[in-house]
């Protein structure tokens, strides 16, 4: 009996460093999964004289890493740089730098590079008058997941679309990730990235685009007349569209829904909503 209760006991003990192991595992691989992080396949310079460097080219750049607790004349010289590239900053712990060079010697800065150029508004203008079309253009407000993104951006090309922009700030930005899961389109999607998206939307109305959000309520986008120069707004994965940006749409549009989930994944909608524009304009 008691070396019945002894093999039992050793049982149980295997089974929870097993159960322990497999729970790390699993939450390693959520922490690698989380939309928005940063890849491994994505592009980090880092070390003060690098990014430094990188910040007087003419390149494109997603984000600087700065981290917390640096005070010093080389900190304020970098982040005036980022600043006249209007280049987002985020301060982090030591750990996420660490993380993010691999733990190479980043002396508190990474910077990440943009694995594709990006456009300007204009540019999205051009493609249109190029192909001698009305502005079709995607407007993402506020989405986090780098494969909603491209697939996002697969589709539009596939439907026309004539570009998209994005905010600077809480949004994912073209990362190795997205340029994958695009399947090569994001060199054919001319991709804007603004500092102030509500202004920019007010630009696009100045220059006779109408602007056209995604909602639970709102016109059935099956009876949407999308023969005018247009913006479709595609809003935040969970949270939807912002409230400013809300402000400035000339018309909602909804996806009718028969089950009992009253919702799409974003890149499932804009999907809908990219092809119902394409089908009446072709």
């Amino acid at each position: 009996m008691k070396r019945s209760n002894k093999s039992t006991n050793q049982q149980n003990r295997a089974q929870r460093t097993e159960r322990k192991t497999s729970n790390r595992q699993n939450r390693q691989q959520d922490d690698h999964d989380t939309p928005g992080n940063e890849g491994a396949d994505d592009q980090f310079i880092f070390g003060k004289h690098a990014v430094e460097t990188a910040l007087g080219q003419d390149k494109d750049y997603n984000k600087l890493y700065v981290q917390s607790g640096l005070d010093n004349s080389d900190t304020h010289h970098i982040l005036r740089l980022a600043k006249s590239r209007n280049i987002p900053v985020q301060v982090a712990p030591k750990v996420k730098l660490n993380e993010l060079s691999n733990h190479g010697v980043h002396q508190g800065f990474v910077l990440t590079q943009a694995a594709f150029d990006y456009a300007s508004v204009a540019d999205i203008f051009a493609n249109a008058e190029k192909k001698q079309e009305q502005p079709f253009i995607i407007i993402l407000d506020g989405i986090e997941d780098p494969y909603n993104f491209g697939s996002i951006i697969r589709s539009a090309d596939a439907a026309g679309a004539h570009g998209i922009i994005i905010p600077k700030h809480r949004s994912v930005t073209l990362t190795g990730t997205v340029a994958k899961v695009s399947t090569g389109a994001i060199e054919k999607v001319p991709v804007a990235r603004v500092t102030n998206l509500t202004r920019e939307i007010g630009e696009l109305k100045e220059k006779g685009v109408w602007i056209f959000g995604t909602d639970v309520t709102g016109t059935s986008y099956t009876n949407w007349q999308p023969d005018v120069p247009l913006a479709l707004i595609i809003g935040n994965e969970g949270k939807g569209i912002s409230p400013l940006v809300k402000k400035q749409v000339d018309e909602m549009l909804t996806i009718p829904m028969y089950g009992d989930v009253q919702s799409l994944n974003a890149s499932v909608a804009a999907g809908l909503m990219l092809f119902e524009v394409a089908r009446k304009r072709h």
